[in-house]
This record gives structure tokens, sequence and C-alpha cells, in this order.
């Protein structure tokens, strides 16, 4: 079973910022789209956004502006920047890529408090 391996979370306040990376062993992102979801406490996980093989992005409403889904594929690696974080954004941020959408990290989290 492929996991793919989230990092970059951490406590931040208000308005800051932070990068997460997804990384995956091998060429596992090559020629395949990847999401990235996140988890709330207490809540369902919700859909962040997604990127394309060919670097097409799409967003939710609620961070459209804010967050950024970039990929390296050189370095197979799936990035996700945000900026002017929210109390809102905190949560578990992990990343799904895979046939059939089967692949899945750990997670990594992000808190965003004063």
């Amino acid at each position: 079973q492929v996991q793919l391996v989230e990092s970059g979370g951490g406590l931040v306040q208000p308005g800051g910022s932070l990068t997460l990376s997804c990384g995956a062993p091998g060429r596992i992102f090559s020629g395949r789209a990847v999401a990235w979801y996140r988890q709330a406490p207490g809540k369902q996980r919700e859909l962040v956004g997604k990127i394309t093989s060919d670097g097409d992005t799409t967003y939710e409403d609620f961070v459209k502006g804010r967050f950024t889904i970039s990929r390296e594929n050189a370095k197979n690696t799936i990035y996700l920047q945000m900026n002017n974080l929210e109390p809102e954004d905190t949560g578990v941020y992990t990343c799904n890529s895979g046939p059939g959408w089967q692949y899945w990290g750990q997670g990594t989290q992000v808190t965003v408090s004063s």
C-alpha cells in the first residue's frame, strides 16, 4: 500500500502563512491529479482543492484567493501554500491521489491561534 507523506504543519497566528508538502515514493504522482483535504476537530473531512497532472487547479470557495496548490514533478512533491490563515483553517491536512484516489497520507496538523 502506497503511503503519502505530508509535512509542514504547525502553529501559526491568524493572518500568518504556512506551506504544506505532500511527498510520495517513486513517480506516484506522474500523470495523476492530487487533492488536499482537511478535517477540523469534530467535523467531517472536506476537500480543499485539487491539482491536475497538467497543473490546473480548483479550490473550494472558503480558500479561494488564500490557498495555492502547486506541484514539482521532478521532486514528486505537491505543495499547499496557505496565506492569511484564519482560526477556522485549523485541522489535519491530508493529501490524496492514486488510481481510484486510493492513496492517502497520515496528515499534518495545522493550528491557527493567537
